[in-house]
């Protein structure tokens, strides 16, 4: 739902300083009225909108629509048009127009601006770079949790990509979303979405967030400084939300079993401690690196099967088990950065199913991932804080404007 924001054009605030004004010209020249163009020809012909598939090619795209290969071979030798083609993936639109398989026009929208056509003419084909301008708004939205987030983030009108980011980039330090969200939870949004030629196309960023989880509110604003050294997002006190550890290390699914030290091992059948959290995900799914640190063991171990260990200096250690598989080069000795790929989710070792199982250790003593205190983030440097006190005040004046008439509107139990 788009809501009005306190100070004009807020959506730029905290990311783009506003332009110089230009002079006014010392004299104004009359000029001659403008022609108005010919309206654009339509190329003659069938027009195919066609949506790539996995393994596609614009070869395999071009035999399979029983389009000419000479055609193709001349349009990828224009200018510039090779590397636009080539770089296709599944889910891309390419239209065509044909006529018995001779090529009259290829457009394909190569970035969120702009499109390459492909026109055939009397000398052959041309390429050229249609501008499509986007038209930034800013929305905001309120969701309250009763089953699962994405389920409330529907009903609030929220894409899966924007609660990825608010999970994963904004929050997912301080909160475990796979194990720690509950009914009752709620989160306020304000965020910019895509428009081009009056059509909503998509979610752009978060702009501001706030997320209750049990009773405890987390807030975060988006700060971009002019000078581009700092980019990112902080709680209203200045402290930046990226942390040493994430919470979880894959994006949040569902947790089939939680820290238990008296848990009874459901292959062995008797009580042995799980020093751990397992997260059920399909097989292959991505395993991040929960911080800063070098491999210190890649291989098998027992039942833990494939394992991965990472040092983190301080005495803490993670590790991740039953992994069908390693990213490559993961070498004892490799360094590794938060969040990169390292693994793969599997079931090797005495697992019941695909899942990763992940421990935190402070000193080889195992702590509970969910709970233990992780090591505080840097506040924003002093140069940036009364220029970041400043624009985040605003921003977070908006969020409670939004919440209130929210609120006020919502209808009474």
């Amino acid at each position: 739902m788009m809501f009005p924001l306190l100070g004009g054009a807020l959506a730029y605030v905290l990311s783009h300083p506003p332009a110089a004004t230009d002079p006014e010209p010392a004299e104004t020249v009359a000029e001659a009225p403008e022609t108005p163009p010919p309206p654009a020809v339509e190329p003659v012909g069938e027009k195919v909108d066609f949506i790539v598939r996995r393994n596609d090619t614009l070869e395999r795209i071009f035999r399979r629509l029983k389009l000419s290969p000479d055609d193709l071979n001349a349009i990828l030798g224009l200018p510039g048009v090779r590397q636009a083609l080539n770089r296709i993936r599944p889910g891309d639109k390419v239209t065509v127009v044909h006529e018995d398989g001779a090529v009259h026009a290829l457009n394909r929208r190569i970035s969120d601006t702009e499109v390459l056509a492909v026109t055939r003419g009397d000398d052959g084909f041309a390429a050229e770079i249609l501008a499509t301008p986007i038209e930034i708004k800013v929305a905001h939205a309120y969701g309250t949790i009763e089953s699962s987030l994405f389920v409330a983030a529907r009903a609030a009108g929220v894409s899966p990509e924007t609660i990825l980011q608010l999970a994963n980039d904004i929050f997912g330090w301080q909160i475990d979303f796979a194990l720690d969200i509950r009914p009752g939870d709620r989160f306020h949004l304000i965020y910019e979405q895509k428009h081009r030629d009056g059509q909503y196309i998509g979610d752009a960023r978060i702009l501001a967030a706030e997320f209750v989880n049990d009773g405890e509110t987390h807030r975060a604003v988006y700060y971009a400084s002019e000078d581009g050294k700092i980019d990112g997002y902080f709680a209203p006190d200045g402290r930046s939300m990226r942390l040493q550890f994430l919470r979880a290390p894959l994006d949040f699914r569902r947790v089939s079993s939680n820290f238990n030290p008296r848990r009874r091992h459901p292959i062995l059948n008797r009580i042995r401690a799980h020093q751990g959290v397992d997260y059920s995900a399909s097989h292959g799914t991505v395993i991040k690196a929960a911080g800063d640190g070098r491999v210190g063991f890649v291989g098998r171990k027992g039942g833990y099967g494939k394992v991965m260990i990472l040092e983190h200096g301080g005495g803490i250690s993670t590790l991740y088990a039953h992994m069908s598989g390693f990213a490559r080069g993961m070498r004892p000795g490799q360094r590794v950065k938060q969040g990169q790929t390292i693994g793969y989710v599997g079931s090797t070792g005495a697992a019941t199913g695909p899942h990763l199982h992940y421990e935190y250790r402070v000193n080889g003593i195992h702590k509970n991932p969910r709970t233990v205190r992780l090591p505080d983030a840097a506040p924003i440097p002093a140069a940036y804080r009364a220029d970041f006190q400043a624009k985040a005040g605003l921003i977070l004046a908006d969020l409670e404007q939004v919440q209130e008439t929210t609120l006020a509107a919502a209808p009474a139990d």
